[in-house]
């Protein structure tokens, strides 16, 4: 018996007119997310896609596997493994149910069930209810230690009847939900090796953005461990993000000037508005260049969490920002984010011990309160344009 994967929109299932535009960059998304495993049949009908295994090219997928990576991919609701059934009679799907059960062992430890059945072909005999009265019964025939429980059972039989065939599942999980990247155009996340940046990340792609990635570091003073760091960050959440390019920006000369012209308490908030500056000079060259044009920057900040991140300093940051700043997280606690990057697998990286560029020349006391006509005053002080414009011109880029 054929068995297949079988994934249900999520959002995209309510668009109108337009739903085919998202449907299919979706269908091009999970192509990517599976192009790892292999090749693969790819369908979509009534909302639905199905994904099937090509006898000689990944026959020998690992079913388990495909459900993993497209549970990962935004714009899918559920994800589920089915056999598929020949839907002649009723009495063949039957047959056919129980022998996919055995062959898969899902029931065997399992001590209550239920059947539910969405029946889609009207020209099946048996409509919904029967379907579920009649399984069941075929079921308990055939699995003498289960009993029925409708309220809360360990296992749920889902029949779906369909154009094609007859569907059957036994475990249906959830899929990311959100909209498929690349929907909702493009952004750059400015990426540090800590835990909110990567969850920041994973909520803006959830809408249906294309991400790429900023990191600041500052050699001698950031080691290469700070940078790998980053870039397994980056291969954690390459699976949400689809396609991922990191740009590698090394700002240690426009640190040290600021270390050097600004007074200390200062020196955070003025180091987060040159880095704004620079994702702005980036964001501008890709404008001029007509590849992957940013609409909007994205960064990990919390409200109060530390002191670049109360209203006033992040206004003083937002102050340069020639585009909108999106910040998902800005309401959220630490207990939130921690369990979003766990969920995402980012947290046990981002907690390695290795340091990034903002715990450079860390000030004391830094400034809660800044205000605009003194850091106009101090940015004065040096040339900090050149020296941003050299950081930009020497940037590396590393795509994932």
């Amino acid at each position: 018996m054929n068995e297949i994967v079988i994934a249900k929109y999520g959002e995209i299932a309510l668009k109108g007119h337009n739903k085919r535009s998202f449907e299919e960059i979706l269908i091009r998304n999970i192509k990517k997310t599976l192009s790892d495993l292999g090749e693969f049949k790819i369908s979509r009908m009534q909302s639905t896609v199905y994904v099937e295994r090509i006898d000689g090219v990944s026959d020998s997928v690992n079913l388990e596997s495909m459900v993993s990576q497209l549970r990962k991919v935004f714009g899918l609701g559920a994800v589920q493994k089915c056999g598929v059934l020949n839907k002649d009679s009723f009495e063949t799907v039957a047959e056919q149910s129980v022998a996919y059960l055995k062959k898969t062992k899902v029931l065997d430890f399992a001590k209550t069930f239920k059947v539910e059945s969405r029946r889609s072909d009207k020209s099946f005999p048996l409509n919904t209810p029967a379907i579920q009265r009649e399984l069941g019964g075929v079921v308990l025939d055939a699995f003498p230690h289960l009993s029925v429980d409708v309220h809360n059972p360990e296992v749920t039989l889902t029949l779906e009847v369909r154009d094609k065939a007859a569907y059957l599942n036994a475990q249906r999980l959830t899929g990311a939900g959100g909209l498929p990247v690349g929907c909702s155009g493009n952004a750059l996340l400015m990426l540090s090796g800590g835990i909110d940046s990567p969850v920041a990340a994973y909520m803006i792609a959830k809408r249906g953005v294309k991400i790429d990635a900023i990191h600041f570091q500052s050699p001698p003073y950031t080691s290469e461990r700070a940078l790998m760091k980053v870039t397994s960050l980056c291969e954690r959440l390459k699976p949400y993000l689809i396609n991922l390019r990191l740009h590698c920006v090394d700002f240690a000369e426009l640190q040290e000037a600021i270390r050097d012209n600004c007074r200390e308490e200062y020196a955070t908030v003025i180091l987060r508005r040159m880095m704004i500056k620079a994702a702005n000079l980036l964001c501008e060259q890709k404008q001029k260049s007509g590849n992957n044009v940013y609409k909007a920057l994205i960064t990990g900040e919390c409200l109060g969490q530390v002191a670049s991140q109360t209203l006033s300093a992040i206004g003083c940051t937002d102050h340069v920002a020639d585009l909108p700043v999106l910040r998902p997280l800005i309401g959220m606690d630490k207990i939130e984010i921690v369990a979003l990057a766990r969920k995402i697998d980012t947290f046990d990286i981002s907690t390695l011990p290795y340091e990034d560029c903002c715990t450079v020349f860390t000030p004391k006391h830094p400034k809660t309160n800044p205000k605009l006509a003194d850091i106009f005053a101090l940015e004065a002080q040096f040339d900090y344009d050149s020296l941003v414009q050299k950081a930009v011109n020497q940037i590396t880029v590393v795509d994932f």
